[in-house]
């Protein structure tokens, strides 16, 4: 493990952290939402473009994915919105649920896309 790598997490999920923290106050349900679902592109973006690609330092890889993102989104912030949700009907809580998880697979396949599109657009033009 190296030294580097975890404080670049460590700063990195400081910020995702706060970012998730305010969306959720300011938009309750649906911040957590948002925050799952750009995560979710990001993700898969910094994946398939940025790390494949070799473009960054490797501390900076982790520290933007596991560190930015990943504290960005939570399991835990989605499923406690989820009972919170189911609380007040069983409706609400299986919509909020399809939407993360359908969702979340959709902006992440859009993340691949995009980053490889771009990439090759890159590959292109060098």
């Amino acid at each position: 493990m190296k030294l580097k790598n975890v404080i670049s997490v460590a700063a990195f999920g400081f910020v995702g952290g706060i970012f998730r923290y305010l969306l959720s106050t300011a938009f309750d349900a649906q911040g957590v939402l948002v925050a799952n679902l750009l995560g979710c592109f990001l993700l898969a973006f910094l994946t398939y473009y940025v790390i494949e690609r070799d473009l960054l330092a490797g501390w900076l890889n982790a520290g933007l994915g596991t560190g930015l993102i990943g504290s960005f989104t939570t399991f835990s912030s989605f499923t406690t919105t989820t009972i919170k949700l189911g609380q007040h009907g069983l409706l609400g809580a299986s919509v909020y649920l399809l939407l993360s998880m359908g969702g979340g697979l959709v902006m992440a396949g859009l993340g691949m896309f995009l980053a490889r599109r771009l990439g090759k657009k890159v590959e292109q033009h060098a």
